[in-house]
């Protein structure tokens, strides 16, 4: 077996992809509320600040900034998985999530800006929406709400994908 090792820093910032077995499922969207729980309640456990998200239909991505005190990323993950699946799985069901999810560390401004927008512009990357504002389920209204971003943002824009989490070729 691979003796996979991730880079884990204490208040360490980080891009995550993190994918439903079922590529074809709608889960994440349909069952938003659970999920939103399932983070609030792992979130107590394990400091973090979300300082982007987005979640589509069966895949989310998240910049991550973790509380100076823990670098326990790999727990945040594991315990909004098993929060979200108590709420929408039957017992004894197969976890919906894949067994791993893809990281990377963030290590100055510009990739930090780089994933943020990422993030953000993903639901038109994938052609739910033809406009970043029409995506309910992202930090992007957040940031309009603190006028960090307009609504308008990206509107004529493309981002290539920068390899964030997304298979290419």
């Amino acid at each position: 077996m691979v003796n996979y090792r991730r880079n884990r820093v204490a208040g360490g910032t980080y891009f995550f992809t993190v994918t439903l077995r079922d590529r074809r499922s709608d889960l994440l969207v349909r069952e938003i509320n659970a999920l939103k729980q399932a983070w609030r309640n792992a979130a107590q456990r394990v400091p973090h600040l979300v300082l982007a998200a987005v979640v589509l239909p069966e895949h989310l991505h998240a910049v991550i900034q973790m509380d100076a005190s823990t670098d326990d990323y790999p727990r945040l993950w594991q315990d909004i998985k098993k929060g979200f699946t108590r709420r929408v799985s039957a017992p004894g069901h197969q976890s919906p999530w894949q067994a791993r999810y893809w990281e990377r560390t963030i290590r100055d401004a510009s990739q930090l800006q780089a994933c943020v927008d990422y993030v953000h512009i993903n639901p038109v990357k994938h052609g739910w929406v033809s406009a970043v504002r029409d995506w309910p389920h992202s930090t992007f209204h957040r940031y309009v709400r603190e006028r960090m971003l307009t609504e308008d943002w990206a509107g004529a824009e493309s981002f290539s994908s920068h390899g964030y989490g997304e298979r290419t070729g």
